[in-house]
């Protein structure tokens, strides 16, 4: 083990996913890829058409909680996205895994629809 994994699952308006996805695309991720957080996998979900998925990695409980925070109470997130990403969410919801690196290679990549 070693690898936490927090999974996030956005219900998000209807009719939004697309909009949502250009957002995370070209706003959220390289903010993520800038405060070097690794993001493991992120899509629309396969079972409806209002879900979204997003993974990241952290190497302790504690790292992603300072992540987390240095992340949203960043003035580039809050003068940025923030509005427009959030107005588009209906409600999400957090799991955190513990993974060994077998399982983190697995879900690499994966995108839905592939």
């Amino acid at each position: 083990m070693g690898h936490f994994v927090e999974i996030r699952s956005y219900n998000l308006k209807p009719g939004t996913r697309q909009e949502f996805h250009r957002l995370f695309l070209e706003d959220a991720f390289p903010m993520l890829q800038r405060r070097e957080v690794d993001v493991v996998a992120y899509g629309p979900s396969l079972h409806d058409t209002d879900s979204y998925f997003l993974m990241r990695r952290y190497d302790s409980l504690s790292q992603r909680e300072e992540s987390e925070n240095t992340f949203y109470g960043s003035d580039e997130w809050r003068q940025g996205p923030r509005e427009a990403i959030i107005a588009l969410i209906e409600s999400y919801t957090e799991i955190v895994l513990e993974l060994d690196d077998a399982t983190l290679h697995g879900l690499r990549g994966v995108q839905a629809g592939k």
